[in-house]
């Protein structure tokens, strides 16, 4: 047995260190993947079903092309991630060391920085490790910090202090004058404005509970000498939760998940986003008036809601702004950080309002990102959007389907699905596994709940796109409520829509399944006395 890969969680200036293939994939870890599939072969050929009956055709049918059509598409990922990560970057990761080692550094570091009630040792941490990579690069930094209040400027201050004092850094404080994050981040633009940033300088955006991994500002700087078309670029992330273990298996699993796509996305010169974990921009843009109200008024105008303001997804609206304007951005994965996920309380609620927070995120910046077109962006970036779309009604139709199927065909078929569920769920999670620090059979299932859980999130938030809520800033909230008959209505005509919505789901598949027949012309006729 190999005590190493029980070990979970990296310290907090330390990376996490993923385990070498001969541990990653030990014996003991081969074995148990053999004997799933092998429990999967007996428990199919064992339990009765009617997989194979020929009134089950239009049941397998239907799920089976979804399902080509969705591992297709995963499989396409997958591809374009391999040609990336170990054609196209090393070659990019290569030269910029090159660039790197010859000398050439940036004139000056800037450090675009927001906390708000951090933990006293995870501010430390992510200072020591800024401090870290700005002595390692041996220039002149400012760290521009937006807060809110005092303690967390002291905090910062007096530890900058004790760790820096050898180095040429510059903490200036912004204390923002209304609440939020994108309002602290529009106040550090508008002084790196008037500081009067060039074109050519860069600055990095992160969070206050990022620790920066060694070696991340060396990676990243470098690109953009390289290539004077690049304007932004984000990094890998880690996550180490203090709260529920099951909750650092799922985040694991979609941040496995993070780096594939990502790095099949970085293969166009395009991501999808552009966290507000680290991510590093070239100055052109950023201090532009544009870009700034982006960031601390964004809105949208919606049919129902009316205009309203985007409380989160800065990361969305940054990214926004450089599509609009048809400029490289890329993905560096092998510069990364951890986040420390602070979980308090219910780990379930604390799940579904990330996932109410990232999907109502992307379908409010989805859309118009869509009516760009595809000659703003390539075909491929532009079709990703299509998709996450239409994954979201994919993924809920296959499970109603196996339910209906089972209902006419009996529970046999129920039990098929099953094991086709759990035998695709494990063969998506071997690719995940090679992403990931370790192999960790929670995947498995965590991947189906996710996508299942994901999805109907995405249809409720669809219709409720003001409704916006940030624990993890204050308690934010935001949207339409009150007592007054317009708000009323919103809610009552949200309510019906998100019924609608799953209705008509659910109505396409008995009428599909042939549970209920759809009435013939005639009958409507005789039924209305025509």
């Amino acid at each position: 047995m190999i005590a190493a890969r029980t070990v979970r969680a990296p310290a907090l200036d330390h990376p996490a260190v993923p385990l070498h293939f001969a541990e990653k994939w030990s014996p003991a870890v081969q074995l148990k993947i053999w004997t799933y599939f092998a429990v999967c072969f007996i428990l199919l050929t064992l339990t009765p079903n009617s997989i194979w009956d020929p009134s089950a055709q239009e049941f397998v049918y239907i799920i089976g092309m979804l399902g080509i059509w969705r591992y297709l598409w995963w499989f396409n990922h997958w591809m374009r991630a391999l040609v990336f990560g170990n054609i196209a970057y090393p070659r990019m990761r290569d030269r910029a060391a090159e660039v790197w080692d010859s000398g050439w550094r940036p004139r000056h570091i800037h450090v675009q920085m927001t906390t708000f009630r951090e933990h006293r040792e995870i501010s430390e941490a992510v200072i020591r490790s800024l401090c870290r990579e700005i002595r390692d690069a041996g220039v002149p930094a400012t760290i521009w910090l937006g807060s809110s209040e005092r303690s967390d400027e002291d905090k910062i201050a007096r530890h900058l202090q004790l760790v820096g004092a050898d180095l040429d850094v510059t903490l200036r404080i912004i204390r923002q004058n209304q609440p939020g994050k994108r309002v602290a981040i529009a106040l550090i633009l508008r002084a790196m404005s008037r500081a009067g940033l060039g074109k050519d300088d860069f600055v990095i955006f992160m969070d206050g509970d990022f620790v920066l991994h060694p070696g991340a500002i060396r990676k990243c700087y470098p690109l953009f000498a390289l290539d004077p078309d690049l304007h932004a670029l984000t990094t890998d992330e880690h996550v180490l939760v203090r709260g529920p273990r099951w909750m650092q298996s799922w985040l694991d699993m979609r941040f496995a998940q993070r780096r594939l796509a990502m790095q099949s996305h970085a293969l166009s010169n395009r991501v999808l986003t552009l966290t507000g974990r680290f991510s590093v921009f070239r100055a052109t843009h950023i201090t532009s008036h544009e870009f700034i109200r982006l960031q601390e008024a964004d809105f949208l105008d919606h049919w129902l809601w009316g205009r309203f303001r985007f409380l989160s997804g800065d990361d969305k609206s940054t990214w926004y702004c450089l599509l609009r304007h048809g400029v490289k951005m890329t993905y560096v994965p092998d510069a990364s950080g951890t986040t420390i996920e602070v979980v308090e309380g219910s780990g379930y609620n604390r799940m579904v309002e990330n996932l109410r927070r990232w999907s109502g995120n992307m379908l409010r910046n989805g859309q118009r990102a869509m009516m760009l077109g595809p000659t703003r962006m390539p075909i491929f970036i532009w079709w990703c959007l299509v998709d996450q779309r239409l994954a979201m009604w994919t993924m809920l139709f296959s499970p109603l389907l196996a339910v209906a199927g089972s209902l006419k065909l009996g529970m046999g078929f129920f039990a098929a699905y099953v094991v086709y569920i759990a035998v695709t769920r494990m063969l998506l999670s071997l690719v995940l596994f090679s992403y990931a620090m370790r192999v960790d059979f929670n995947f498995i299932w965590t991947l189906y709940a996710n996508q299942l859980l994901n999805a109907a999130v995405k249809v409720y938030m669809m219709w409720r796109l003001a409704k916006q809520k940030w624990t993890n800033r204050g308690n934010q909230k935001q949207g339409f409520t009150g007592s007054s008959g317009l708000a009323v209505f919103r809610e009552a005509m949200a309510a019906y829509l998100t019924t609608v919505s799953f209705a008509m789901i659910f109505l396409c598949v008995i009428l599909y399944s042939g549970i209920m027949i759809a009435p013939s012309w005639s009958m409507i006729r005789i039924i209305f006395g025509s």
